[in-house]
């Protein structure tokens, strides 16, 4: 019997084995953004805060939540918009929307290190 030879890589670990496995923090959520698929997504943060037509300053949760729903209705396929322009809408939003929460949690976790008494 012949056994075909599968030209397929091993399975990575997922974000949850790494994080178990006792990665830091910072490693469990890179790879929590490449198994999310973001690291393969071309747009940097300038050229997502360039879409959304967002200043550096500006970049905000709510600003990004409304620059996104104008942009991405305004696109709108029914309304004879662009997909193709809907798409980088939505994947400027998500880029932003992921570096917002990470930039959140670092200064939690900064928060509890300064509140912990050093011995």
């Amino acid at each position: 019997m012949i056994v075909p030879i599968s030209n397929t890589p091993p399975p990575t670990p997922t974000a949850v084995q790494q994080a178990k496995s006792g990665g830091s923090a910072k490693q469990a959520a890179e790879a929590a953004a490449k198994a999310a698929g973001l690291e393969k997504n071309l747009l940097t943060k300038s050229e997502a805060r360039q879409i959304l037509n967002l200043s550096k300053s500006e970049c905000t949760p709510t600003s990004i939540q409304k620059q996104y729903d104008r942009y991405f209705n305004a696109n709108a396929v029914d309304n004879g918009g662009s997909f193709y322009l809907q798409s980088k809408v939505y994947r400027a939003k998500e880029l932003l929307d992921f570096h917002m929460k990470e930039k959140e949690r670092d200064a939690r976790e900064k928060k509890m290190e300064e509140e912990v008494p050093k011995e």
